[in-house]
């Protein structure tokens, strides 16, 4: 009896397990169609503000929001703050990615820096195994390297000559170290968190992001004039605040502490996908059929890496 007792506990932690897994991958499936929207409203007002006075800004709401939701559920103790240097490590990474993001989509389409966004996952996967030993399966890297494979065709446009000549625009380029920024984030996110709630977890992240480019930036904050900026420019602060701030935040982190590091970032292959979709709703037209070959291998990327469990 005994016995049957410890299977029947040890199927019903596994189905728990597996839940929790099934509610990490809609969090990141919600995440990614959430964050394909920064790419587009990025690219429409990139060169309307300088990136650091936007991200200080929407580093601040996103802030506030998140500590209002970790006070109003009880999230936040003493205990949240222990170790704050961690709260700065992960914020400076957010911080680099979040700014050389608008810094790139001053010069590269959206679409292509979503593909430039695509290569997280392979960066993570490395990151992943230096931090926590977590181990890519074979299916797991073929995956990986179809997508890298397909994110480079859309980086290219499409353009067999430039991809052997290697001639990546400079704003994929810049963004490019951006993505590496996010990939170390993720995994280490995870290394760094000790049980603390989503909500809190996020905020303190926030707040530290914030003073680090408020630090950095003041001077661009205080040259900007912010009553002649037009409205779309706050529409975008509004949704990478609220929308692709806290909200993608708060699904990341939900993910993370359920999912593999590179399961979790796998939904960054549906990003082109998602900024095309986007794109056709602001009336931007539809990009090339030999990218969008490119966006489909990112597809079976994200098919084969799910398929892995």
């Amino acid at each position: 009896m005994p016995e049957a007792g410890l299977v029947a506990a040890d199927e019903s932690s596994g189905l728990e397990l597996k839940r929790e897994a099934r509610r990490g991958h809609f969090a990141m499936l919600a995440f990614s169609a959430l964050v394909a929207g920064s790419f587009s409203l990025g690219g429409m007002v990139a060169n309307e503000i300088a990136p650091i006075a936007l991200n200080t800004l929407r580093f601040a709401i996103a802030a506030c929001v998140m500590g209002a939701l970790a006070l109003a559920t009880g999230r936040i103790s003493r205990a949240t703050f222990r170790a704050p240097w961690r709260y700065g490590l992960l914020g400076f990474f957010l911080a680099i990615y979040f700014v050389l993001m608008f810094e790139g989509l001053k010069t590269a389409e959206p679409v292509s820096s979503a593909a430039v966004f695509t290569l997280t996952p392979v960066m993570s996967a490395v990151f992943g195994w230096i931090l926590m030993r977590q181990i890519t399966t074979a299916r797991m890297a073929l995956a990986l390297a179809i997508g890298g494979a397909g994110a480079l065709w859309v980086i290219f446009r499409a353009d067999f000559e430039a991809l052997l000549a290697f001639r990546i625009g400079p704003g994929e380029a810049i963004f490019f170290w951006g993505c590496m920024s996010h990939a170390l984030w993720t995994p280490l996110s995870r290394f760094l968190n000790r049980g603390e709630h989503p909500f809190a977890y996020t905020c303190a992240m926030l707040i530290a992001a914030f003073f680090i480019v408020l630090a950095y930036g003041w001077r661009d904050i205080f040259a900007t004039d912010w009553t002649a900026l037009s409205p779309m420019v706050w529409v975008t602060i509004a949704y990478t605040s609220l929308v692709a701030g806290s909200g993608t935040f708060t699904l990341m982190q939900y993910a993370t502490l359920r999912l593999p590091s590179a399961k979790v970032l796998a939904y960054t292959y549906l990003a082109p996908s998602w900024v095309i979709l986007w794109e056709i709703a602001f009336g931007n037209g539809v990009p090339p059929v030999g990218i969008l070959a490119g966006l489909g291998l990112t597809i079976v990327a994200l098919w084969m890496l799910l398929k892995d469990e």
